[in-house]
């Protein structure tokens, strides 16, 4: 039972290590592009390493049709967190309703029809 939560923390991890891989570089705008890209390969590695086993993981459990869409609903919430407390950014009502959508989506896809 427990093994079925393992690949929705991993797929956490790994979010978290992709998000400031692909964004984090954005408060350190003056740095030069080489070294962005250099240091966001080295988060992105820690990335894959969670990533890989979520999946292969988690293929026990669900459909790759249910595991990207985990995985997509905890990009949202992660990067949600990240744009909010770290680059301080505004929460919008519109980011709201597109989520609200987004679990519709989820309902279609887990759903046994």
């Amino acid at each position: 039972m427990i093994r079925q939560f393992l690949p929705i923390i991993l797929l956490t991890i790994s979010n978290v290590f992709m998000t400031f891989a692909w964004y984090g570089h954005l408060k350190f705008k003056s740095a030069a592009l080489w070294l962005v890209v250099l240091v966001s390969w080295g988060i992105a590695l820690f990335e894959y390493c969670f990533q890989v086993p979520a999946n292969r993981i988690g293929s026990e459990y669900f459909t790759t049709a249910q595991l990207k869409t985990i995985q997509e609903v905890i990009t949202l919430v992660v990067f949600s967190v990240f744009s909010v407390l770290y680059l301080k950014e505004e929460f919008k009502w519109n980011y709201l309703v597109g989520f609200i959508f987004i679990i519709f989506a989820v309902f279609f896809i887990f759903k046994k029809w």
